[in-house]
């Protein structure tokens, strides 16, 4: 059974660090595509990174603020969030699918966690 578990979401100010986890279990992180997305209430699921063995990936967002990192022993992945401002607010998840032929960077992942809060707020 694979499942994927967030966690470290909170509330902070902006301008703020966070660092989000992601354990996984089921898959190996070192073979499946990784990546994290966030959701807004009424808005589109939007992919921030995406990752597959040493190559990882950014949307436009997430570029210069958020890095992806990995843990093969923990089987657990990272996303670390600088300079959070108020538009980051959002749930955000992991994901995994099987790594084929075809690019990571997309969202139809097949294994979702459940999602962590962050909100920014002053």
């Amino acid at each position: 059974q694979v499942q994927l578990v967030e966690s470290g979401g909170d509330s902070v100010q902006p301008g703020r660090s966070l660092t989000l986890s992601c354990a996984v279990s089921g898959v190996s992180v070192e073979e499946y595509c990784i990546g994290w997305f966030r959701q807004v209430p009424g808005k589109e699921r939007e992919g921030l990174s995406w990752n597959i063995w040493s190559a990882t990936y950014y949307s436009e967002s997430a570029t210069g603020r958020f890095t992806f990192s990995k843990d093969n022993a923990r089987n657990t992945v990272y996303l670390q969030m600088n300079g959070l401002k108020a538009e980051d607010t959002a749930v955000y998840h992991c994901a995994a699918r099987r790594a084929d032929d075809e690019s990571c960077v997309r969202d139809d992942y097949t294994y979702w966690g459940q999602g962590t809060q962050v909100t920014v707020s002053s």
